[in-house]
């Protein structure tokens, strides 16, 4: 009986503040704070040492693609923008990933890391500062199709979670 009314009480009372805005952001996974309406997508530094050519400006046009599909926040430049999403490739590694008796490699890990920060420029405060990382694997002996496939695939996979973190992490 005691339980049922402390969960009672601590409803009511989470029920108060969040009705008395005290709380600026809610940490239910709902939507964006109000005052956010926009982001602002820098392109991505590399910072990976793999030279892939084109991986920062591949994440960062998959990035951007996903925030206009999702439609939750406008991208537009960092002058009107109410936030930041500021990205950067930390690691490309590419190893086996699955070896025959022979010790004939069969196929390739490649796995992406990127440090994303994303800042609420209109209370001049950051939201997150964390890392992401996705892999994909492709045959041992395919070709570059095949290995740019295998990036495609992760950053996919990199860019739906941070989407997902920035748009519903609140």
């Amino acid at each position: 009986m005691k339980l049922v009314v402390n969960l009672k009480f601590l409803f009511l009372f989470v029920l108060v503040l969040s009705l008395n805005g005290c709380c600026p952001y809610s940490f239910t996974g709902g939507s964006t704070p109000e005052h956010i309406k926009t982001i602002a997508i820098p392109v991505a530094d590399d910072r990976s040492g793999s030279g892939e050519p084109g991986l920062r400006e591949l994440l960062t046009n998959k990035l951007n693609q996903k925030f206009i599909d999702d439609n939750t926040l406008q991208v537009a430049d960092r002058t009107n923008a109410n936030s930041i999403l500021q990205t950067t490739i930390t690691s490309l590694v590419n190893v086996p990933a699955e070896i025959t008796a022979g010790e004939n490699v069969q196929r390739r890990r490649l796995t992406i890391t990127v440090q994303a920060v994303y800042k609420d420029l209109v209370k001049k405060k950051t939201v997150f500062d964390r890392s992401f990382s996705n892999y994909a694997l492709y045959p041992a002996g395919g070709s570059i199709d095949d290995r740019k496939a295998a990036i495609d695939e992760a950053l996919n996979n990199i860019t739906e979670d941070i989407l997902l973190n920035t748009v519903s992490g609140w």
